[in-house]
């Protein structure tokens, strides 16, 4: 029993919070590839036609990216604020049910990410029409995807307002 439960932590928790936290940034990071492809194939067409608009669809092929970022955010807290990854001898030893915490927000959090992501690039799809067709209305198209960005960042807020107070081990 000693060799699986340390300092009031277990091991199978220490792996149930580092599978949330990979969770969160493998679910994350993969939306925001997926949006931003989904936006950058639509920003490769209008290039096309007219290249002088490349600079006015950067934001929009970039914004679905930052989910990618939030989740990154959740999991350097888990494993490097909460668990200690980066000091191989002093890691800090979640309980069972402190890893399962930590296995619900990470997972629901980077769910939140994934969706969000992929419906902002299809958004941010639909806002380069409008700047391809009307180029003056830009800073309009941009608040659509901008409006998915705020579950987004609800979702770290979330997961950062459950996580950061958490005592492990």
């Amino acid at each position: 029993m000693e060799a699986v439960v340390s300092a009031g932590g277990s091991t199978m928790g220490l792996a149930l919070g580092l599978l949330g936290a990979g969770l969160c940034f493998g679910l994350g990071a993969t939306g925001a590839s997926m949006g931003v492809g989904i936006a950058g194939m639509t920003a490769s067409g209008v290039v096309t036609e007219d290249p002088n608009k490349f600079g006015k669809l950067i934001p929009f092929v970039a914004i679905p990216g930052t989910q990618g970022i939030y989740s990154f955010v959740i999991f350097f807290i888990i494993t490097v604020v909460k668990l200690n990854m980066l000091e191989v001898n002093n890691v800090h030893m979640p309980t069972l049910h402190q890893g399962l915490n930590l296995l619900f927000i990470g997972f629901s959090a980077g769910l939140v990410e994934y969706g969000s992501a992929i419906y902002q690039g299809k958004v941010a799809a639909a806002a380069i029409g409008i700047v391809a067709k009307k180029p003056e209305q830009t800073g309009k198209a941009l608040i659509l995807p901008a409006f998915v960005e705020t579950y987004a960042v609800m979702a770290l807020v979330a997961a950062l307002l459950i996580i950061l107070p958490m005592k492990i081990g």
